[in-house]
């Protein structure tokens, strides 16, 4: 039985139905092996050659049920932007696309299966690797576009997942007869289009969608003032995202939803405190709250250290005895943390060294003030040590050294220093991680020129994307031969001082794009003229001079 997808602009005529082909409603079995047998690897451009057809609609065909569900519900939600994979995990889970089996942690099959799909460039890796998008050849096999009449009598008692893009009206589209498992809601203000008022949804609006009694999902994105207490009647509800709004306060009501399994109510700037009714959510698996830096932290109720189902909790304030509790939460794989000061570290540190299962970890340093300068600094860190199964780390804020435990994290494949202001560079303790894939660095380091010591031949042996965000950074003399053997992505930002990029730069011949943001016009000359050696090999170029 297929699923249907209905896109709906408001203030246009018609919706856009869709039927996905391929779609089951119920989870297909997932293997404990690929099961993509005879799927040859299609990891090439969206070629539009008949024989290069025939291939990805041959591969889709011999896709079996369970990769076949995960790939269209992925062409869903990453139709008109790219989704962040672990979003994307969460709304298989919650769409009942994974079949959950004894002994298996649901999001690791999850997590399986889109790397299967991204093997088999059924799934594309965007930027650093952390959001993917179903490639051209493949979307459109997995939509087949439906008159409306057609859509109307084919969708009669099956489930529908809706997308709306709303026009700033406030004008709630008939639903009338759907049965509506799935509901996206993109506001006005972050399309950045209206054609009346942007106030935001209305109490009403967040009504009729509160109304809508059997669903699964509901993804909510921008400008919402206000979540009616009817959201508690929702109670098949397994996803609930309300990002970028202007909540003050959730209802209480959201403790009837006992088969929440994610709530994300990230970058919701008013939002300061969890009702206590949370924390009685027994299979909650997913609370990510604030995540943009000097975004607002969260205040937990007492009693989170309960919450033993719990995967990923991110937005926390480090204070407020919050440690305790986190002593207790040892399944945890997800963690982020704000505002880390000296008067909890050590407790804080204690607790976050029992999580054994704990892959990604972000840390923020509190921010303080020093004539009348704000500025953040990380309380002493070479006494805290990682546990040993991370593979994500995010530091945000001030620096004395790097920390000596970092050049032995061996599991790690992903790390960001931000706002470090190092004297010395990091990576001479960071090149020689055989797993790491993506490095950022933003103003990690004062640094005016770098060398062949940033990294040396042979050095950096796994990593793909590398980000440099400097006000320093005057240039880069030369890369090592040999130097960055995997790297496909170098992205310069704010770097406005930089007028050299570095000699060796051609030599990097896996490179595939370079990113320019704020260029100085004297390097905009040299790369137009006598420099232009070093980067004519790129297929991909993007620069924004000033």
């Amino acid at each position: 039985m297929p699923y249907f997808n209905c896109t709906q602009e408001i203030g246009k005529p018609d919706s856009v139905p869709e039927e996905l082909l391929g779609s089951k409603s119920q989870a297909g079995v997932v293997p404990s092996t690929s099961a993509a047998d005879g799927v040859s690897s299609s990891r090439v451009a969206d070629s539009t050659g008949e024989s290069s057809q025939e291939t990805f609609k041959s591969n889709y065909a011999k896709l079996p049920d369970y990769l076949k569900s995960c790939l269209d519900y992925s062409s869903i939600v990453s139709n008109r932007h790219p989704v962040e994979i672990g979003k994307l995990v969460r709304l298989l889970l919650a769409e009942g696309l994974i079949q959950d089996k004894p002994g298996d942690i649901m999001e690791v099959v999850a997590a399986n299966v889109v790397k299967e799909l991204i093997d088999l460039g059924m799934l594309r890796e965007v930027d650093d690797g952390s959001e993917v998008e179903v490639p051209a050849s493949y979307l459109h096999l997995s939509i087949l576009k439906l008159e409306k009449q057609d859509y109307v009598a084919k969708t009669a008692n099956l489930p529908v997942r809706r997308a709306i893009r709303d026009d700033g009206r406030d004008i709630f589209p008939n639903v009338e007869g759907r049965l509506i498992r799935s509901l996206f809601i993109i506001t006005a203000e972050r399309r950045g289009y209206s054609s009346g008022s942007t106030g935001g949804l209305s109490r009403a609006y967040m009504r009729n969608v509160c109304g809508m009694r059997f669903l699964l999902v509901l993804d909510l994105d921008g400008k919402i003032v206000y979540l009616p207490d009817e959201v508690g009647d929702l109670i098949h509800l397994r996803y609930l995202g309300v990002v970028n709004s202007d909540l003050d306060e959730l209802p209480r009501t959201l403790g009837n939803l006992q088969k929440l399994q994610t709530l994300d109510i990230r970058m919701c700037g008013k939002l300061s405190e969890l009702p206590i009714e949370v924390v009685h959510i027994q299979q909650l698996r997913h609370l990510l709250m604030s995540k943009s830096i000097g975004d607002c932290e969260i205040r937990v109720p007492e009693g989170i250290g309960k919450m033993v189902n719990l995967h990923t909790l991110s937005g926390i304030y480090g204070g407020d005895g919050i440690a305790r509790e986190l002593s207790a939460l040892t399944q945890i794989r997800h963690l982020g943390v704000k505002r880390v000061s000296e008067d909890h570290a050590g407790e804080l540190f204690a607790a976050i060294e029992k999580m054994e299962n704990l892959e990604s970890l972000s840390l923020e340093a509190e921010e303080c003030f020093f004539e009348e300068t704000s500025l953040t600094l990380f309380p002493e860190l070479d006494a805290f040590s990682p546990p040993p199964l991370l593979q994500e780390f995010y530091l945000h804020g001030g620096l004395t050294e790097i920390p000596i435990w970092l050049a032995s994290m061996e599991n790690l494949t992903r790390l960001a220093l931000s706002f470090s202001y190092l004297s010395e560079s990091p990576t001479s303790a960071l090149q020689f991680l055989p797993k790491l894939k993506h490095l950022n660095l933003w103003e990690a380091y004062k640094a005016k020129q770098i060398g062949k010591e940033f990294c040396s031949a042979g050095g950096f042996p796994a990593l793909e994307t590398l980000t440099i965000a400097s006000e320093f950074l005057v240039e880069w003399t030369e890369i090592a031969t040999g130097a960055f053997p995997r790297l496909r992505s170098l992205s310069f930002s704010c770097c406005s001082k930089l007028v050299f990029l570095p000699e060796g730069l051609q030599n990097i011949s896996t490179l595939q794009e370079l990113s320019l943001g704020s260029m100085h016009p004297d390097l905009a000359r040299r790369l137009k003229g006598e420099d232009n050696y070093k980067i004519k090999h790129i297929p991909k170029l993007f620069c924004l001079a000033f």
